[in-house]
């Protein structure tokens, strides 16, 4: 069970550094080079010089993007740009944000989390992790010795009783605001009262968690905990034992999931009617009509019906899209291929996509990585552009993602996801707190 627990959160002075807007940046592996470029020039101490620092010339073992990282953390908790709250606190985060033609709000809250290796406890991750990404974050946690962004787990509490407790302590209360760099407004309020931190801390005390994002941070944390355990006892309540983590019910009315589509590289091009013939007596296959503008009649149909095994799939060969809907025969055939996995990840658009048409029909089992994208208005740009270089892309997919149901449920058995299954919009900030793990 997740062992929730207040902290006394290192935060920005807004004495010395003005707006909040200037000084916060998205999580680490999103930001591109000229995001990076961008978020150094915005503030000389924005918190991109220590999630994301640059590399530079002359870098050697002991000079370097980390140990950059660790000086300017020191050095601005001795200038006061970063100060350590006087009381521990969990902290509630509001985003604000638009899509469609909606206004959201997610509600959520950053406390420090007990760690329990997965497979051990009732922390669960949904995907599958790199072992260069989590090389890069120890080195950046051992360099600075803090959790420089949260993890984001999201649990089922269906009257989401644990957040209405915080919201209760909010009302009336003025929040720190910053908005990002896509519009979105961040919210945050810290709350000391020991009454409500004991009430939260009860109320998720028997609710699993599943990691959402921060996968490679989440076991980064237990690396760095068993590191420093194997230099001698550990205590308890030792902070190197938690994690810094955003705590966002999955019945949150804000709480919403956005499709990945692909666009893939590296196969060898063929036509709709290739296609439909490599996939025949799988899927019932119809034209979807030509062009890449296509997409926009083409998902809305696919979202509408909410159907995981329907795809709406673009052959540049000929300039024309094929929706494919996932027959019993499909059904039977993706639960031969994936005997290895449960009903329930056979069942994904992103698992029937990989598993079934890709890798087993196609014959497509190494690939370079796809372009993602989460908008349909980019895999109309992408396929009109074409790629970086100006190839053309083989084959696009629009498919529905994971659900939070899906996410439990898969999650429960042990299993994960396939890449790319889920995304969770919007990003969480790094730098409106930083747990320091000394």
């Amino acid at each position: 069970m997740p062992q929730i627990a207040a902290f006394r959160g290192l935060r920005y002075d807004l004495g010395h550094v003005g707006s909040l807007s200037e000084v916060i940046a998205p999580p680490y592996d999103v930001i591109g080079p000229e995001l990076q470029d961008d978020l150094y020039k915005r503030h000389p101490s924005n918190v991109i010089r220590l999630i994301l620092n640059r590399d530079e010339p002359g870098d050697d073992d002991s000079n370097n993007r980390y140990s950059r990282a660790a000086r300017f953390l020191k050095n601005w908790q001795e200038e006061g740009v970063l100060q350590t709250d006087p009381s521990p606190a969990i902290y509630v985060y509001h985003q604000v944000f638009q899509y469609g033609d909606e206004t959201f709000t997610r509600r959520g809250f950053m406390a420090r989390m007990g760690l329990e290796r997965f497979g051990e406890g009732t922390i669960y991750p949904h995907e599958e992790t790199h072992a260069a990404a989590k090389a890069d974050r120890l080195k950046l946690t051992q360099a600075c010795r803090a959790n420089l962004s949260q993890i984001f787990g999201i649990y089922p509490d269906e009257e989401n009783n644990a957040q209405n407790l915080l919201e209760n302590a909010i009302i009336g209360v003025t929040p720190l605001e910053a908005t990002d760099h896509l519009g979105v407004v961040h919210r945050l309020w810290p709350i000391t009262d020991v009454s409500v931190i004991g009430g939260v801390s009860s109320a998720m005390a028997a609710k699993p968690m599943f990691v959402a994002d921060g996968h490679h941070r989440y076991e980064t944390a237990c690396n760095f905990r068993d590191q420093l355990a194997e230099e001698g006892p550990l205590d308890p309540a030792s902070s190197a034992n938690f994690v810094m983590t955003m705590c966002v019910s999955m019945n949150d009315p804000g709480m919403i999931v956005l499709p990945t589509h692909r666009l893939f590289r590296g196969l060898e091009s063929l036509t709709s009617g290739q296609l439909r013939a490599k996939l025949d007596g799988l899927f019932d296959c119809q034209s979807g009509g030509s062009g890449p503008g296509q997409a926009h009649e083409i998902w809305e149909d696919i979202a509408t019906e909410n159907n995981q095994g329907k795809l709406g799939l673009y052959t540049s060969e000929d300039d024309q899209w094929t929706v494919a809907a996932l027959s019993d025969a499909g059904r039977a055939k993706m639960a031969g291929v994936a005997d290895d996995h449960s009903s329930d990840w056979q069942g994904l658009g992103v698992s029937i996509l990989q598993r079934l048409i890709l890798e087993t029909q196609l014959g497509a089992t190494v690939l370079p990585k796809p372009n993602y994208v989460h908008q349909v208005e980019e895999v109309v740009e992408g396929l009109t552009q074409g790629d970086n270089d100006g190839s053309k892309y083989p084959l696009a997919a629009l498919v529905m993602p994971a659900t939070l149901d899906h996410i439990r449920s898969i999650s429960e058995h042990g299993e994960r996801m396939p890449a790319k299954s889920t995304y969770f919009y919007p990003k969480l900030l790094s730098g409106l707190v930083v747990n320091p793990l000394d």
